[in-house]
């Protein structure tokens, strides 16, 4: 009996003494198994994290770069352009950053302080000179409402009245859509905070109260703009300025 003691007393000892010992030995990597390798998993260690994509998810617009060279005149003018692929329900909340006021590289024969508008591409320029322009974005004239001539700024307004053409107070009653037969300016009113006048026609370039339209073929022939990119344009242009719309 007094041997069986002494046996377990010496088994207990040697026991506790080598478990003490592991505490302070170096411990081999834990190996994760292929099959537990999922995302879930690999989060736990902070490095390789991606979000989830969802498939599902709709691409409202996609960019890419291009060089497009114009010829007119036999003068060629190249400019680096974005050129937009739109869904066919775009979301129109909020301007595309493409169309928000820059200075951009611009080749052209016309003279310094002459304005250019590209309806295909809605964009407005203001030629620099020296081989630069300040562009806009603008919306254009709806599909059967497109023009294009050179005309010059006649009239400058600061928050202009709106009188709707009879043609175009016809044209909205047919669909249901009455407009007033005169509208003081404001912010409520579709000219915007200014507007210039081209030539004796009814076309304007202007502000507007939709800035969201902005990029798009919208209007009945006029070139609108956002109201603190018309403004903009308002100070720096004259009666007399050079209007050219391709």
């Amino acid at each position: 009996m007094l041997i069986r003691t002494l046996l377990a007393a010496t088994l207990l000892f040697t026991s506790t003494a080598a478990y003490a010992n592991e505490r302070y030995v170096s411990r081999p990597p834990i190996i994760v198994s292929p099959d537990l390798t999922a995302p879930w998993v690999m989060q736990l260690t902070g490095e390789g994290v991606q979000p989830a994509v969802n498939q599902r998810r709709i691409i409202q617009r996609q960019k890419v770069q291009q060089r497009r060279v114009i010829r007119r005149d036999g003068a060629a003018r190249i400019e680096q352009v974005s050129v937009t692929t739109r869904a066919q329900n775009p979301v129109r909340s909020k301007i595309d950053p493409m169309y928000l006021p820059q200075v951009v590289s611009y080749e052209s024969e016309h003279k310094a302080g002459t304005i250019i508008i590209d309806t295909n591409n809605r964009f407005l320029y203001l030629v620099m000179g020296d081989g630069k322009a300040r562009r806009y974005g603008v919306g254009v004239g709806k599909p059967g409402f497109e023009w294009a001539g050179a005309h010059k700024i006649t009239r400058k307004a600061e928050w202009p009245s709106w009188t709707p053409p009879k043609e175009m107070v016809a044209r909205e009653a047919a669909k249901g859509h009455y407009l007033p037969a005169f509208m003081e300016g404001g912010p409520e009113n579709p000219l915007g905070s200014r507007a210039m006048y081209l030539g004796s026609t009814l076309y304007r370039i202007h502000g507007t109260n939709a800035p969201w339209t902005i990029g798009y073929a919208v209007s009945s022939g006029c070139i609108r703009m956002r109201n603190e990119d018309v403004v903009d344009l308002y100070e720096r242009v004259n009666v007399g300025t050079k209007v050219i719309v391709i």
